[in-house]
């Protein structure tokens, strides 16, 4: 490959993350050289390395950009690529030996058409025999792929494809923060929520050459983290509405009535279950309406429900309800001490009335401090 490259019409920035891969680096490079040369495209190669093995003087050997950070991570690598990547569109695969780079002319055609965003998927193409363990293949990315479209709308069937490219004024757009494996969802979780144009193209996947640094577990973990946070509808408010809908309904069947199952009494012992239902399940939701708030405001995602709830609902209005609930509470106390100074503070069978008394409070205060906080997060910053 031509090593002058000209900067002001630089077409494509292949960035390549690399820890302790001088087993396949050489191949990755020379790979691509060759591809670039044969298409006549304008572009560059970014090693973004970390590595304690000869790596770095394999990518000084091919005279490639090489950004020696030596900060470990799989997004961490990529952030440190874009500070210096000069091309229209970036390519992004790993320099493990797993993907293609014949690909990259496929890639860059519909970037030319268009589109902002152009990922693999592996599952469409042909996976070589052991280049994906079994857990992954059937269990780990199947399940968050699926979790990926439940969560997000989205079609796209291998979301932790590694071989990806993106346009560069799509990818300044992005404002990706993570470090660490989850990068590759944050990517593509973020490139939805601004509706990039997305296109899924089948790829071939093959055997690694070196070890892997991949822990299944942990790096599951923080991808379904991830997901999670950006779906404040799955994690807090499904749960919570069903708690609290669960909580509400068996307290009033149980201060109605006293019910016999199975030939056991129910007292008023299953009601302080009741009460706990409540109090966690709206405390959930409250949550999911923190996160929202902060993705809206912060984040400059769009909600039409945290939009008429800032239209309709001020501090000071959820503030009252939190109030007029809590008073309501203290209201019901008060008739009950009242009640047992009346029978010369002898045995009362109140204990319902107070759990209920109890539960108001609770929730009182839980609505008026959360207005507050809603007001904190709603905070725009300059």
């Amino acid at each position: 490959m031509d090593k002058e490259i000209n900067n002001k019409n630089l077409e494509l920035s292949v960035i390549l993350p690399c820890r302790n891969e001088e087993k396949s680096l050489g191949f990755c490079i020379a790979t691509i050289e060759e591809i670039l040369k044969k298409y006549n495209i304008n572009g560059e190669i970014i090693v973004s390395d970390s590595s304690i093995d000869n790596s770095p003087l394999i990518a000084k050997k091919f005279k490639v950009k090489l950004v020696k950070h030596d900060k470990i991570g799989y997004g961490r690598a990529y952030l440190e690529g874009f500070k210096i990547a000069k091309g229209e569109y970036i390519f992004l695969a790993d320099s493990d030996g797993t993907y293609d780079f014949r690909e990259i002319p496929r890639f860059l055609k519909y970037l030319r058409r268009g589109y902002d965003f152009v990922i693999g998927n592996r599952f469409k193409g042909k996976i070589e025999k052991g280049a994906m363990p079994w857990h992954h293949r059937y269990i780990g990315n199947p399940l968050l792929s699926f979790l990926l479209k439940m969560f997000f709308r989205t079609s796209l069937g291998d979301s932790h494809c590694g071989m990806r490219a993106i346009a560069k004024r799509a990818l300044e757009k992005l404002h990706l923060r993570t470090t660490g494996m989850e990068f590759a969802s944050e990517m593509i979780i973020r490139a939805l929520r601004k509706k990039l144009k997305i296109k899924e193209l089948p790829i071939n996947y093959y055997t690694r050459i070196g070890y892997s640094k991949l822990r299944s577990f942990r790096d599951g973990w923080k991808h379904l983290r991830f997901m999670l946070l950006y779906s404040p509808l799955f994690l807090f408010f499904i749960p919570g509405f069903f708690l609290l809908l669960i909580g509400l309904a068996s307290m009033i069947w149980l201060y109605l009535d006293t019910p016999n199952i199975f030939g056991i009494e129910f007292q008023y012992h299953p009601i302080f279950l009741s009460a706990l239902l409540i109090i966690i399940g709206y405390q959930l939701i409250i949550f999911a309406l923190f996160a929202k708030t902060y993705a809206v405001i912060h984040l400059g995602e769009k909600s039409s429900t945290i939009d008429l709830f800032n239209k309709y609902l001020s501090i000071g209005k959820v503030g009252t309800v939190g109030g007029i609930t809590m008073l309501l509470g203290i209201i019901i106390f008060v008739t009950i001490f009242l009640k047992w100074i009346n029978t010369d503070f002898g045995e009362l069978q109140e204990v319902k009335k107070s759990i209920v008394a109890l539960t108001l409070i609770i929730v009182g205060i839980q609505t008026i401090f959360s207005s507050f906080m809603l007001s904190i997060l709603g905070i725009k910053e300059k």
